[in-house]
């Protein structure tokens, strides 16, 4: 088996360390046997090559960055991902890339941005002089069927946990929110939602990066992309997360004071 990696404009949006989410699910892979490789979706990347990732990983940027992304990506490239994503295909979306997804962008200077349209979402930033959203953040998964998956391969829906630090706020129409805040900010700070949830797709404000802090959903997107791939149904070698689960403990126990 052999899964491809798309990543999202390397060069532009990874200013929060979002890349350690590529190297999460690319060492996940490793670990187990499976081929892996990357595929950067960005400027250079030509249209046939564009098209041929098995699961799709998006970080976060500046304003400015952002703007360059959104102004690129059209046409065929935005087309091939409005097929794959409502075709099933699994992503993460952290920071700045579920606007991305979204109707449109709205930056504290210049003009709205349209997006790509996919998920019913909208992002306002509401000045300059506006403190941004910035901390660690938990939240509940209330998507399905992300929620009944993870039960069904761990026994429990677990706590996810991540750092935001995000200025726009997001606002949800008729789409699932990914999460419930535990603590945090969230999507905007007002209605205590984090995140969205479209076919497999995950869309959320937190990074730090979030797979590493959360390997269950680096599991979950693998196993969907080889189900998707190769239309038949996967249990993964279980690995050793006893460091990783130490540090969440380490760290909702800092969160809930």
């Amino acid at each position: 088996m052999h899964l491809t990696i798309g990543w999202l404009y390397p060069k532009l949006m990874s200013t929060y360390g979002d890349r350690g989410n590529v190297i999460c699910l690319e060492r996940r892979c490793q670990w187990r046997n499976l081929d892996v490789s990357i595929l950067p979706l960005d400027q250079d990347t030509d249209i046939e090559s564009f098209a041929k990732f098995d699961v799709i990983v998006g970080g976060g940027a500046q304003d400015r960055q952002q703007e360059i992304v959104m102004r690129d990506l059209q046409g065929e490239k935005a087309r091939i991902i409005k097929e794959k994503i409502n075709a099933g295909i699994p992503g993460v979306f952290t920071c700045g890339s579920p606007q991305l997804l979204g109707k449109y962008y709205e930056p504290a200077l210049g003009q709205k941005i349209d997006g790509l349209g996919i998920l019913d979402l909208v992002t306002k930033h509401p000045g300059q002089n506006v403190p941004r959203c910035i901390g660690n953040v938990a939240f509940d998964i209330v998507a399905e069927p992300l929620r009944k998956d993870l039960e069904e391969m761990l026994g429990e829906s677990p706590t996810v946990i991540g750092f935001e630090n995000h200025g726009g706020r997001t606002y949800l129409g008729d789409v699932s929110p990914l999460g419930k805040v535990v603590s945090g900010y969230g999507n905007n700070g007002e209605d205590g939602f984090e995140g969205a949830f479209y076919h497999n797709a995950i869309a959320t404000y937190a990074h730090g990066p979030l797979l590493p802090k959360n390997p269950f959903l680096a599991d979950w997107l693998i196993i969907k992309s080889i189900e998707h791939k190769y239309q038949e149904k996967i249990i993964l070698t279980p690995l050793d997360d006893s460091l990783a689960e130490q540090g969440r403990k380490t760290m909702l126990k800092r969160i809930s004071g």
